[in-house]
């Protein structure tokens, strides 16, 4: 049987998350002691301690689940035959995979971080209990009112709606009359998959080339 490893993105960080693994192997500290050096970030500090709210800021959320994606790696005793990821994610997997040394992942993830800090704000929703056909009515609907898309097409049945949070108020609104079950907000600092992203998607390209 083949085995995959599917790596995270953002939304999947928590406060305290890697500690546990920190605090038992040896391998995970000295991933944590090269990443803060590398980074000029305190990523131990802001895993293990920052609160969800400063956790969830990009510039921090993306070295801290790229960093703990990499520790668990290091420590999962099972081969692997093929990676993926979500997002974020994918760079992850190119480490797994060897195409990226874990140095120049985190280089660009940090890099990744800041630029889409930078970027206009926004944020995502994921409807929940709500045909596609509905969502994407919603969609279309305000899109005459200011930037909104459906981003993520991530499984059967759930989507991710991307644009500025003016929009997504309403969005979220018409979604809860067209019968969503629930409407959540994603744990995440930007429009992720949207173009609000543009300008940091134009300045990313510099850094990868």
């Amino acid at each position: 049987m083949s085995t995959a490893f599917v790596f995270p993105g953002q939304g999947s960080q928590y406060p305290g998350m890697g500690k546990d693994l920190y605090d038992k192997f040896d391998i995970v500290r000295e991933i944590y002691k090269r990443a803060d050096s590398l980074s000029g970030l305190k990523i131990s500090e802001l895993s293990f301690e920052a609160d969800k709210q400063t956790l969830s800021q990009t510039q921090y959320t993306q070295p801290c689940i790229f960093v703990h994606s990499y520790a668990v790696l290091n420590v999962v005793d099972e081969s692997y035959d093929s990676v993926a990821g979500h997002s974020l994610g994918e760079y992850s997997a190119l480490v797994a995979a060897g195409v990226l040394t874990f140095e120049d992942g985190l280089h660009a993830v940090v890099e990744r971080g800041r630029l889409m800090s930078q970027a206009k704000k926004g944020g995502m929703l994921a409807p929940l209990g709500v045909a596609l056909e509905d969502v994407k009515e919603v969609v279309d609907l305000l899109k005459s009112e200011g930037i909104i898309e459906v981003a993520n097409y991530n499984a059967p049945g759930q989507f991710i709606i991307s644009g500025e949070i003016e929009i997504l108020e309403k969005a979220e609104k018409m979604l809860s009359e067209r019968g969503a079950k629930k409407v959540v907000r994603l744990a995440v600092s930007g429009a992720f998959h949207s173009p609000l992203m543009e300008e940091a998607q134009k300045e990313m390209e510099k850094v990868l080339s």
